[in-house]
């Protein structure tokens, strides 16, 4: 008979990596404060890149913890710079990207950012992987009472990220406001789609809205009189 205390999740991405991800933030929204030293991997399948894209199957984990017994509590963990500085850490060790890490804090935002050798394994393919750091990093932090909010950074993706973004949403709502006709931009991350939304908020000849489901959620900008 199984353990009902051990919650178990499957999940499948591009790499092993990417899947034990995803599993983890499976994880997290079953058990606030999850532990993550607690978690336990089986890697059912690394998958295969396939030829010229053809055959690929994707990497299949499993990941598993014990549902009773670690959920953090505000007082476990020291959620300051310091102790953001030590989970980002924690995370990199278990993803095996070798970087160095440091923190600081402002105007109530610790910001993370990572430099070093490994620093493009850490971001990841269209910066999922740090976008997943960030997620865990900030859902650690308010389960254990924290009121920082946390950025993840490395080697100034952020801002180079958030450039190209706003570039591509600017010259798709001129294209959209001269042509009158709905464009759909790539699937993005959460942390991808609000920078859109944000930098299109006050353009008068546009509107913006999310569609579809994840992993290929995406923007979609509309003309102004069709969006009304």
């Amino acid at each position: 008979m199984s353990d009902p205390s051990v919650i178990s999740v499957e999940a499948t991405g591009e790499t092993v990596g990417e899947a034990k991800w995803a599993a983890l933030r499976e994880l997290e929204s079953r058990v606030p404060g999850l532990d993550r030293e607690r978690v336990q991997f089986q890697v059912v399948s690394e998958g295969e890149r396939g030829l010229l894209g053809v055959g690929f199957t994707p990497a299949h984990v499993i990941a598993s913890t014990d549902s009773v017994g670690h959920v953090g509590s505000a007082g476990d963990t020291d959620t300051t710079t310091e102790g953001l500085r030590e989970i980002v850490e924690r995370i990199a060790a278990g993803i095996g990207a070798d970087v160095s890490i440091s923190a600081r804090e402002q105007e109530g935002v610790v910001t993370v950012t990572c430099s070093g050798t490994d620093v493009a394994l850490f971001i990841g393919k269209h910066g999922q992987t740090i976008d997943a750091i960030q997620y865990l990093a900030n859902a650690i932090t308010r389960a254990q009472g924290g009121e920082h909010a946390v950025v993840v950074d490395a080697a100034g993706y952020r801002a180079r990220r958030t450039a190209t973004l706003e570039g591509v949403a600017r010259r798709t709502a001129q294209r959209v406001a001269a042509t009158g006709l709905r464009a759909e931009l790539e699937p993005m991350t959460p942390v991808e789609r609000k920078i859109v939304h944000e930098s299109l908020k006050d353009d008068p000849s546009v509107e913006t809205a999310s569609e579809g489901s994840e992993p290929h959620r995406h923007v979609v900008v509309l003309p102004r009189h069709i969006a009304d």
